[in-house]
């Protein structure tokens, strides 16, 4: 069975190949963010449920790189001075303080573009490659991140309800993470029961992650987060930490990891990586 490094470093050396060098500023500024670390989370899963749905994880790399250029891409955007104005990513200078906003702008759009041109190159059968391009475009678009990206600015200053965040996240950070779940389904020829396990495992892991993520903006320091902490107090947002307070915040993400590994289930022993890796997601420092 692969564990997470042998997934990071296949992925790693797929996206390192997928932009040229020396192909001009937008080209370094998508290297640049494509290789800035990250922990490949997305990607990761879409190879593991492509394996315990009984498929050819190096058939769905392409798949698991798409959904990661669509995320490294919503990063750029999401760190521009228009959105969350934020300098640091990952430890390193945001793309559009290393290479101007304008040609940030530029690397995030050829980003999602390159996206489902590596989709559709998996060596899958058209109608597997057809389904998950349908499926992305939802999950990154206005019924879906790009939604919730939308809720996320209009609740900035404002004092929302547990459930409007909740509805902003299950857009902004759950779809396309259940995406990436779904990805290596239709890789594999999953059946639906295994399509069903692995969504309830996407939508309680998304949520308990984007809680963590809260947590941790409060609990963590700039230095361990590789971006400034306490963003979210300083531009307003509400929090599940500034809403249902800290010890609650923890109690309900380790309540919905709880959740998506007992959707596990389906995949008996084979399921294991993926119930070590959502409780990984909750303990992580950064």
């Amino acid at each position: 069975m692969p564990g997470i490094e042998d997934y990071t470093a296949l992925v790693n050396a797929e996206l390192e190949k997928a932009v040229p060098e020396n192909g001009g500023i937008v080209c370094d500024a998508m290297r640049y963010s494509l290789q800035n670390g990250g922990k490949r989370i997305r990607p990761v899963l879409a190879l593991e449920f492509c394996r315990v749905c009984g498929g050819d994880i190096h058939s769905a790399l392409p798949f698991a790189c798409a959904v990661e250029m669509i995320h490294t891409y919503s990063l750029i955007h999401d760190d521009l001075p228009c959105m969350d104005d934020d300098g640091l990513r990952r430890g390193k200078p945001s793309c559009h303080v290393r290479y101007g906003e304008a040609f940030a702008l530029l690397a995030g759009d050829a980003l999602l573009t390159l996206a489902f041109k590596t989709l559709m190159t998996a060596p899958l059968p058209p109608e597997r490659r057809a389904e998950a391009c349908l499926l992305l475009s939802d999950a990154a678009g206005y019924s879906g991140m790009v939604g919730g990206q939308e809720l996320d600015l209009l609740n900035e200053g404002k004092k929302v309800t547990a459930e409007a965040l909740r509805e902003t996240d299950a857009l902004k950070t759950g779809e396309l993470i259940r995406a990436a779940c779904l990805l290596g389904c239709i890789a594999a020829g999953a059946d639906q029961k295994q399509r069903e396990a692995a969504a309830i495992y996407a939508e309680n892991i998304g949520l308990a992650f984007q809680i963590t993520d809260d947590i941790l903006d409060v609990t963590g320091s700039t230095e361990t987060l590789g971006k400034p902490a306490g963003s979210d107090e300083e531009n307003g947002k509400s929090t599940y930490v500034s809403l249902l307070g800290l010890e609650k915040s923890k109690e309900l993400a380790a309540e919905l990891t709880q959740r998506a590994v007992a959707s596990l289930y389906v995949f008996g022993a084979e399921g294991g990586f993926l119930s070590e890796l959502a409780y990984a997601l909750i303990q992580r420092k950064n």
